[in-house]
């Protein structure tokens, strides 16, 4: 158990930089929007692939870091004007299958499982030098290893038309059903941070909102 302990610890972070990352990285309260246009999907069905390298899920009260060697998620962004869910949150996109692949936390390897898709994403404000925040709601993992634990909640960022990339590096995740040997280092409630850029095929992909 020293040894495991040992392994976990060795990812932590200081809580005043986490802090700082998120507070940074969180989108302004007072954004809204009013409607969102997806455009240049060539996929007649409206498909989109997405695959990020080195995605993290951070740990926000202990540091600790889980790293993947990459993710996907498939789903569906078909072109159209859209206004249902201002000024809040207009859905865009919804995300059907979604995989993370050679998951660890110092080494030790995890299985990161996606729950009750599709997940929603959505264009939370207006779109500003080719960037639309958004966010990825329903959210529902479940990390499984030495340690096991569920993740749920919010996760936001922005889409980049230019780069056809989805950066996510905020939200309102947390833990829950934490079993295992986590020794405390993932508990319940923790918040946790997921930070990834999605690069989305097609690459032609453009989300426009007001």
């Amino acid at each position: 158990m020293r040894k495991l302990t040992r392994a976990f610890t060795g990812t932590v972070t200081t809580g005043a930089a986490i802090a700082a990352v998120v507070g940074l990285a969180a989108a302004p309260a007072f954004a809204s929007v009013s409607s969102a246009t997806v455009s240049g999907n060539t996929n007649a069905n409206g498909s989109i692939t997405a695959t990020a390298t080195s995605p993290t899920l951070t740990d926000s009260k202990t540091g600790v870091k889980l790293t993947c060697a990459s993710a996907t998620a498939s789903g569906t962004a078909a072109n159209g004007t859209y206004t249902a869910g201002a000024p809040t949150a207009i859905k865009v996109a919804s995300l059907s299958t979604l995989a993370w692949n050679q998951c660890t936390i110092s080494g030790i390897a995890f299985t990161v499982k996606a729950n009750a898709t599709p997940w929603n994403l959505n264009a939370t404000g207006a779109t500003v030098s080719g960037a639309t925040p958004g966010s990825i709601t329903g959210v529902n993992a479940t990390l499984s290893g030495a340690c096991n634990a569920t993740v749920t909640g919010t996760v936001t960022g922005k889409y980049t038309n230019a780069t056809h990339t989805l950066s996510i590096n905020a939200g309102t995740l947390v833990v829950s059903g934490v079993s295992g040997l986590c020794l405390g280092l993932i508990n319940n409630g923790d918040a946790v941070v997921y930070n990834a850029n999605y690069v989305v095929t097609p690459a032609t992909l453009a989300v426009n909102a007001t």
